[in-house]
């Protein structure tokens, strides 16, 4: 099986990058080789990351900035790949705009914090602090954006009129 050439020095992107998948909120420890021999930096919480080769529980993953690295594989929180089928969204949630407030809010909530560390105005215990329980999460591919919604825990879907839940970490009939 081929793997992706790629290395943890390659900052220059991927064009045309279109994420598969996200890592779980609690990030995901990764390996050179889907042996377990030789680990290698974690994934970060809600990276956007390409699923391009699975080996049974092992899958190689791509980030946007072209690392590569394997990791397990059930772990990962599929996108959609689309928009859903052409019967129109599943059932409709709130409006988009209220989410995407409340990821700009917290986004801002965060580089406060992350300004103020960087200029001495606080330290690591504070900055901890202030930034224990924010979460985020959102991909952007055009007019198809990917929201997490931090309040219920799930992943939405918006077409730009309407926003719909997607992906619930309790699975298949389980409460979002």
């Amino acid at each position: 099986m081929s793997t992706v050439p790629l290395s943890p020095g390659s900052a220059s992107g991927i064009p045309g990058f279109l994420p598969t998948h996200v890592v779980p909120p609690g990030g995901l420890a990764t390996w050179t080789a889907p042996d377990g021999a030789v680990p290698t930096e974690p994934l970060d919480p809600l990276l956007p990351v390409r699923l391009v080769e699975r080996r049974g529980e092992w899958g190689q993953v791509l980030c946007s900035n072209g690392w590569a690295a394997w990791t397990d594989a059930r772990l990962l929180v599929s996108l959609p790949q689309g928009p859903p089928a052409a019967g129109g969204l599943p059932e409709r949630t709130q409006d988009a705009r209220a989410l995407l407030a409340r990821v700009q809010e917290t986004l801002g909530q965060y580089r406060t914090a992350m300004e103020d560390l960087a200029a001495g105005r606080t330290d690591g215990e504070t900055f901890g602090r202030t930034t224990r329980g924010l979460r985020i999460g959102a991909v952007v591919d055009g007019d198809a954006v990917w929201l997490y919604d931090a309040g219920r825990d799930m992943w939405c879907y918006c077409d730009g009129t309407a926003m719909a839940a997607l992906a619930s970490p309790a699975g298949p009939g389980g409460e979002g």
